[in-house]
């Protein structure tokens, strides 16, 4: 039988083979095999793949149009290696992933430490805890904004990007001082549309409130003026306070560290005022908005059954009955959100919940008695990142914070090691053994991403603040980018980093 796979000829080939010319033919028609009519003759210069790349022919977003071109070239090592067989390397993706790893956090270290370091000392933005209803609270104070001429307003709108990106995930809301704008430091009127644009819907979907203190004239008109551009939506959320005591059935004063200048100039407002004056003294006489949920700071022994504001040890010492140094807690708050449904819930760990609930289910945990969630997955949610919050020492300790803060300078070949002798030498047993349920609970959390939307960097800007803080629990902006990277890191390695 003639098989059905017979080799094709070309005419011209076979012309030359029928007079006998079989070098004309092979010449003329250079195949791979005997199946293939012809070879493509392609050429390929990879010599542009080893020259910088113009900035103006990059698709690059704004804020890194700036790298040096140095950072935009690919490594010629990454050209030139290959498997001696001819064959790619199985493992060339995560060869180039851990060299862009490498690049990014490069380029991160030039775009933002070295551009942004003298505006994050000025502590124009800080970040202060959260509010009545459990959100991130940003603080912006207009009088630590430096010269017009010696911050360019796109730098300004730039720096304001990059720090709000860190919090723009998860609901926030945002207190801004007007106090000490003046002509030196004002940013023209046309920048505020074009910073009203920039900030896109990211950003204002979970902007909460927007508290805006000692309005002027000229704040009103402004606003005015964006009144028609601005969605009757983002209007609820602005709120104008004449006076800081305004401010409390909203935030909390104390942790707001207002600027002495503009505490001065409230009480300037206050002596023209004695309504207002008494008023805040009322205020500020009643109980602050933020219980104390640890009675020793009242001079007063906690009870046994309480779990909020105190150690590690206090509760394991009071609790029996405790299994693997888990907080009955913590175990309730996981086991709940472990539910299928649960755990495939939009924004879980982002979204805030009304701060009377978590204060009551505080108040019931510390008593010893049950309590419920009400078939509300953020209602566990946010008591399980309170508890973690408001532990007397974080759970990463205060003895890893200063080496946490280096990890973004270790090497990708060093991470892994550093962080395992972090983790598995520096680490008490019982913070160890917490620390571990935790992230291994979070990455069944991240691994349902595709529904519930929290992804292991997500949930890094979630969870990193409440793992890490320093002694003196003011957390610098600088600070907040190693914490996150390195809670990621713990995400997405766990299962080689918990290994006890």
């Amino acid at each position: 039988m003639e098989s059905e796979y017979q080799p094709k000829v070309s005419p011209m080939r076979a012309y030359s083979v029928m007079h006998g010319n079989t070098a004309e033919a092979d010449e003329s028609f250079t195949s791979l095999s005997d199946y293939h009519d012809y070879e493509p003759r392609l050429e390929f210069d990879d010599s542009e793949l080893t020259q910088p790349i113009p900035s103006d022919d990059l698709d690059l977003p704004p804020e890194l149009l700036d790298i040096p071109d140095n950072l935009l070239v690919i490594p010629d090592n990454l050209l030139q290696r290959s498997a001696s067989d001819g064959t790619i390397e199985e493992n060339f993706e995560e060869e180039l992933a851990a060299k862009l790893e490498e690049i990014y956090t490069e380029i991160a270290a030039t775009t933002l430490d070295d551009t942004f370091t003298e505006l994050d000392e000025s502590r124009l933005v800080e970040v202060v805890g959260d509010d009545a209803f459990g959100r991130r609270i940003i603080v912006v104070s207009a009088c630590r904004l430096p010269s017009n001429k010696e911050l360019p307003p796109d730098k300004l709108l730039k720096y304001l990007m990059c720090t709000l990106d860190k919090y723009v995930e998860q609901d926030y809301s945002l207190v801004y001082l007007h106090y000490g704008l003046t002509r030196n430091n004002k940013p023209p009127t046309s920048w505020l549309w074009k910073a009203y644009k920039a900030f896109d819907r990211k950003y204002k979907k979970n902007l909460k409130a927007l508290y805006l203190v000692h309005p002027t004239n000229f704040i009103r008109i402004v606003m005015q003026m964006l009144k028609p551009a601005i969605s009757v939506k983002f209007g609820r959320k602005v709120m104008y306070f004449n006076y800081l005591h305004e401010l409390h059935p909203h935030v909390d004063l104390d942790k707001l560290r207002i600027p002495e200048q503009v505490t001065e100039y409230d009480q300037q407002l206050l002596s023209k005022n004695p309504k207002a004056a008494e008023a805040a003294k009322l205020i500020l006489e009643k109980q602050p908005i933020a219980e104390q949920t640890d009675n020793s700071k009242d001079g007063l022994s906690p009870p046994p059954t309480q779990q909020f504001g105190v150690s590690l040890q206090f509760i394991k010492e009071n609790n029996s009955n405790m299994v693997d140094a888990i907080p009955p807690v913590v175990r309730q708050c996981v086991e709940f959100l472990s539910q299928p449904d649960a755990l495939e819930t939009e924004g879980i760990f982002r979204r805030s919940v009304n701060i009377s609930v978590i204060k009551e289910l505080q108040r019931l945990c510390n008593r010893g008695e049950p309590i419920s969630f009400k078939d509300n997955p953020h209602n566990a949610a946010v008591l399980l990142k309170t508890f973690l919050r408001y532990l007397e020492e974080p759970l990463l300790t205060f003895d890893l914070y200063e080496e946490i803060l280096k990890f973004q300078l270790w090497s990708n070949r060093d991470k892994p090691r550093h962080v395992k002798i972090l983790i598995l030498e520096w680490l008490p047993p019982n913070n160890y053994k917490l620390l571990k349920y935790i992230i291994q609970f979070l990455w069944k959390v991240q691994d349902r991403s595709c529904l519930n939307k929290m992804t292991s960097s997500n949930l890094a800007v979630v969870f990193g603040p409440n793992l890490a803080w320093p002694p003196n629990g003011q957390m610098s902006l600088q600070a907040i980018a190693p914490i996150n990277a390195f809670t990621d890191f713990l995400l997405k390695n766990q299962e080689t980093i918990f290994i006890i």
